[in-house]
């Protein structure tokens, strides 16, 4: 009795491994069809743009940024929907043809005042609160 328990035990295990044998083959076999079916549609494809079509610098090098002061365009107090903005969202403005009067008239509000800075945290240097370069 104890051989036939051995056998079968025996014969389990092998079930098992030839299991687990055709599982593997079985997704070998998925993977090489994959592989198989993107060599075909890649074959399909165009191929890649050479050298003489890609894009090229223009004669003068590369384009640098442009700077410009744009005239100002009011906003209306209750805001505009999107459906009364013009040109994409710029308003339509144009340059100015009086850049510095534009950038000193934008730029006025942003002096430094005079007086104390933020108040410095408990327990911190005395001049901690003015910034890195007052």
């Amino acid at each position: 009795m104890e051989t036939t328990l051995s056998y079968l035990a025996v014969d389990a295990t092998l079930s098992d491994i030839v299991w687990f044998f055709l599982v593997g083959l079985l997704i070998v076999g998925f993977l090489l069809a994959g592989f198989k079916l993107g060599q075909r549609v890649r074959a399909k494809e165009p191929p890649p743009p050479e050298a003489e079509s890609q894009p090229h610098l223009p004669e003068g090098g590369a384009v640098h940024e442009v700077r410009e002061e744009r005239d100002h365009v009011g906003i209306p107090e209750g805001g505009l929907r999107p459906h009364e903005m013009q040109g994409y969202g710029n308003f339509g403005s144009t340059t100015s043809e009086h850049p510095d009067e534009v950038r000193e008239r934008r730029e006025s509000g942003h002096r430094r005042t005079e007086g104390p800075g933020p108040h410095p945290q408990p327990g911190s240097p005395p001049d901690s609160g003015r910034g890195a370069h007052a």
